[in-house]
């Protein structure tokens, strides 16, 4: 069965982008602190490897808001952006990006083809659960992307790689939610240097 996973890396105080993001800033000021776990000395520790590996390896269909895929905004305008990751992205599986401008689909190198949906998350989710067939969806983000995901149930189990980073402001994972809403439990922690991965599933 087709399992949704949210997974971000996320500061102490509940940040996953510091603020003003841009193209020379993608992940907001501040924000590459809760990243090092991964792009840091620390990215071959062994609990590392393996939550990188569950994040990628052997997805059957990514969506991610338009925000994470880059910083053009409002119309394509003829804009040759095809992401932040070279020539092969690390998906290797068709991607699915939140916009409200429509653009054709771009194919990379390694298997990866972004595909933009301009109807929304449950649309992006119904294109990814074709695309992935018996395989796992992920919800790679932005914030906004993941908000949405929640909001609508679609994701199953939401992973966290919590830095001791102190962001101050930019975006929220969890704003906007009333209380109690969504309900997780704890399933799994692990520990490395500088992050705590936690698993939580989404209880329904």
């Amino acid at each position: 069965m087709t399992r949704t996973n949210l997974s971000m890396s996320i500061s102490t105080d509940g940040y996953v982008a510091g603020p003003d993001q841009s193209e020379e800033n993608p992940l907001g000021v501040g924000g590459i602190q809760v990243h090092k776990w991964h792009i840091g000395p620390d990215a071959d520790h062994p609990v590392n490897r393996q939550v990188m590996s569950e994040m990628l390896d052997g997805m059957g269909a990514t969506i991610m808001g338009r925000n994470m895929f880059g910083p053009i905004r409002g119309d394509w305008a003829g804009s040759d952006w095809k992401g932040w990751w070279g020539d092969t992205p690390p998906y290797h599986c068709p991607v699915f990006v939140l916009t409200h401008y429509a653009h054709e689909p771009i194919e990379m190198q390694g298997g990866t083809t972004f595909h933009f949906v301009t109807d929304g998350i449950e649309a992006a989710y119904a294109q990814a659960l074709e695309a992935a067939g018996e395989r796992d969806i992920s919800i790679a983000g932005g914030a906004s992307c993941a908000r949405q995901a929640i909001k609508a149930g679609i994701v199953d189990e939401i992973d966290l790689q919590v830095s001791p980073a102190i962001l101050g402001s930019g975006e929220r994972l969890f704003d906007g939610f009333e209380a109690g809403f969504p309900k997780l439990e704890l399933v799994r922690v692990l520990e490395a240097p500088g992050v705590a991965h936690l698993r939580y599933a989404v209880t329904r």
